[in-house]
């Protein structure tokens, strides 16, 4: 039996990078142009469900597998944002220090006869309390920009990291366990 064709509603390079770590290679990327702005009291998890749901819905006109995802870092119901300025990330890693939030990624898959499947997936972070000189260096390094929650836990932030529950590769942008399950309902290939 011959795979569908995969694409990926996602121009994010850790999620490729995740895909591959289980043998994915999409067949064509497809980077949507949403806008991912929270609604007014909307929860964490009801924006990265919204969001994920969006960016599958635009793509169009594939005939195979759609598999889109949004990951929302919160602390308690505060979204935080995908930082693109020194300020942004410095009060994301203010507001994390010394506490634990939550990284909830939704995942999307639409198969080739217009069945949809999803999952919410939730884990839990505890960040260390930083450091002026911590904040000051991770500032500096550059790899926080368009991070949502203003870090990436797959670089230097590992070292503020003192406490997960759940899936890592959640946090780092897409639940691979979640993700295989959806593909293979849907009819991928994996073993």
């Amino acid at each position: 039996m011959t795979a569908p064709t995969l694409v990926l509603a996602s121009a994010s390079p850790r999620r490729l990078a995740l895909l591959a770590q289980i043998g994915i290679v999409p067949d064509r990327v497809i980077a949507t142009d949403i806008d991912e702005t929270p609604i007014r009291d909307e929860l964490p998890w009801q924006c990265a469900q919204r969001l994920a749901r969006a960016k599958a819905a635009a793509v169009v006109d594939v005939r195979g597998l759609v598999l889109a995802a949004d990951t929302v870092v919160a602390a308690g119901r505060r979204i935080l944002p995908k930082t693109q300025t020194d300020a942004e990330v410095r009060r994301c890693l203010m507001l994390l220090s010394g506490r634990r939030h939550r990284v909830v990624t939704a995942v999307v898959a639409r198969g080739p006869d217009g069945r949809c499947s999803e999952r919410v997936v939730q884990s839990v972070v505890g960040f260390a309390r930083l450091s002026e000189r911590q904040v000051e260096a991770y500032l500096s390094s550059e790899e926080w920009r368009g991070k949502a929650g203003g870090y990436a836990i797959q670089g230097s932030a590992a070292t503020f990291i003192r406490f997960l529950s759940g899936s890592y590769s959640n946090v780092v942008g897409l639940p691979l366990f979640e993700t295989a399950q959806l593909l293979r309902g849907l009819g991928w290939p994996l073993p």
